[in-house]
């Protein structure tokens, strides 16, 4: 089962969107390039968000014929869970979908 980031408030996406969005797209191994095209970043912009990431323990690195992979971890999808019950909460009530 896909899960799917959704829209915040506002037009622009926060640090903790583009996290997000990063761990879901690399719940596959994944290579730099394609996460950066994947969330619309810059390469100075990825590698500093990756830094992040791996340094926490959000994503590990994978080394296969001299290419870097990357890979959510235990730690990333407890992220992403707890991403998406955060931004559940903050949805404005009419968006939300009335239980029966």
């Amino acid at each position: 089962m896909k899960t799917y980031i959704v829209q915040t408030l506002g037009g622009r996406r926060d640090r903790l969107r583009i996290m997000a969005e990063i761990l879901q797209i690399t719940k596959e191994r994944q290579l730099k390039t394609r996460i950066m095209y994947s969330v619309n970043l810059s390469f100075s912009q990825i590698n500093e968000y990756l830094s992040f990431l791996t340094e926490m323990r959000f994503l590990r690195v994978n080394v296969d014929n001299k290419k870097k992979s990357y890979e959510t971890t235990t730690k990333g999808y407890s992220y992403i869970d707890n991403y998406l019950e955060m931004t559940s909460l903050l949805r404005p009530q009419e968006l939300q979908v009335p239980s029966v």
